[in-house]
């Protein structure tokens, strides 16, 4: 494919560097004529393990970089923004990302075949669509989704390692606003047939960025804390503490998934419980606290983790604002699947949440509806023995522990001639996979 890329810092020169050695024609631009020079003789203006060799390959044959951005859409297929998003304190600096797409929508009004516009730069979620399709319409006088195609494709490259990074990806993300332009960007990426793709929106597809280096921020953090705590306690050493946490089979091997077992905690929910987790880290938290040794990070896990169950009740107040008489069946009463403890199970608050806002309940178990019914005895709770005479007459159904045996679930439901509301508070079941499906995280 012909492709121009907006920009020549790590990312961008990165990305055109492999993308020509893939067998693209590549053209970068930049605003610095002696940067646009440097890159003409094949001479990298930052220094990146396997990026000379690259230009060296490359450059003269299948990569240029030039200072006219008009000419390098106009005679492109797909045109990525790699430009730089400095953050001020307060927000990022969007206006290196405005401005090309500016210039980019206005090469656009001269351009008569459809081009796809592509947002490489690390951008806060609502970007793409909020900030930059204005500007590239309102520069070309043209539609997105109908002239031409947006989407947004971030990068995974860490530095001293970015051309690794990039040849041998781990994930492609690609966001796009039509099937059209995530065909594409995917076409971009065709020499790369094994790598594991995700294919969603724009705004999804930014914060999968994010979330990505958040969770590598946190981990950093977490051992920080917990060798914090180590040396207030004393007589313990932390690197021991991690390699001890290191060998646990979470990091190991590979689940039916093809990802490793720790993935399995990564996904959105209703919130912890069991007799481990909860205790175990209000317990770390408390005893830090009495050696002088505060566990912020910690703390918040408690925190985020108690309000999870109010997030579930807001998803059904989006389609009751009052919840007054509503019948709402409650599946799955302990902690987690295959198992009938029912310590610190989330069902509990989210039923209490539940009665407090006047709706009706019935609850079902598995196994633990009988033990269910002394722990959890409050008038206003039907505890059903069957899962036929839970899901009878109810409004709404909110699956809380995803056993097997609610696999039906939402089949029963799609032969019902009642509309029946079906929260999914462990994201376990598909989008769609029930008439009126909602679910924490959407």
């Amino acid at each position: 494919m012909r492709i121009s890329i907006i920009g020549t810092g790590y990312v961008g020169l990165v990305t055109g560097a492999c993308l020509a050695e893939k067998g693209h024609d590549v053209v970068c631009v930049d605003v610095d004529p002696t940067r646009v020079a440097m890159l003409n003789r094949a001479a990298t203006p930052i220094f990146e393990e396997g990026l000379e060799a690259l230009l060296r390959n490359n450059v003269g044959v299948r990569l240029k970089a030039t200072g006219d951005l008009d000419s390098a859409v106009l005679n492109s297929e797909i045109t990525f923004v790699a430009v730089g998003t400095p953050f001020d304190g307060e927000s990022i600096d969007l206006t290196a990302v405005q401005e090309a797409s500016r210039q980019i929508g206005a090469a656009l009004a001269r351009k008569t075949g459809y081009h796809v516009v592509v947002v490489k730069s690390t951008v806060v979620p609502g970007t793409t669509e909020g900030k930059v399709i204005p500007q590239l319409e309102g520069a070309s006088g043209k539609k997105a989704g109908v002239d031409f195609g947006v989407g947004m494709n971030p990068e995974f490259l860490s530095e001293g390692e970015a051309v690794h990074d990039f040849m041998v990806p781990d994930r492609i993300v690609i966001g796009g606003i039509d099937e059209r332009s995530i065909d594409t960007i995917d076409a971009v990426y065709a020499s790369f047939p094994d790598t594991p793709r995700i294919k969603t929106n724009p705004s999804t597809a930014e914060l999968i960025k994010y979330a990505s280096n958040a969770l590598l921020a946190n981990l950093i953090s977490f051992a920080n804390e917990i060798s914090n705590v180590g040396s207030a306690l004393g007589g313990i050493d932390a690197t021991d503490v991690m390699r001890g946490v290191h060998l646990s089979h979470y990091f190991k091997g590979r689940n039916a998934a093809g990802l490793p077992p720790i993935t399995s905690f990564l996904y959105p929910g209703c919130g912890f419980g069991g007799s481990c987790l909860p205790k175990d880290v209000k317990a770390l938290i408390a005893h830090g606290r009495s050696a002088g040794e505060a566990m912020p990070l910690l703390e918040a896990v408690i925190r985020i983790n108690e309000g999870q169950p109010a997030r579930i009740v807001a998803l059904l107040q989006k389609h009751w604002p009052s919840l007054e008489q509503v019948r709402v069946t409650v599946l799955g009463l302990s902690f987690k699947p295959d198992t009938g403890d029912l310590r610190e199970s989330p069902a509990f608050p989210i039923m209490q949440k539940l009665l407090e806002r006047g709706a009706v309940l019935k609850a079902h178990d598995p196994v633990a509806t009988h033990d269910a019914s002394r722990t959890f005895a409050r008038p206003g709770i039907t505890y059903c023995d069957d899962l036929e005479s839970a899901l009878a007459d109810a409004d709404a159904v909110v699956v809380v522990t995803p056993w097997n045996d609610y696999r039906k679930v939402p089949g029963l439901l799609r032969e019902s001639t009642r509309r029946v509301v079906f929260v999914d508070a462990r994201r376990a079941f598909e989008k769609g996979s029930a008439p009126h499906y909602d679910g924490v995280g959407l």
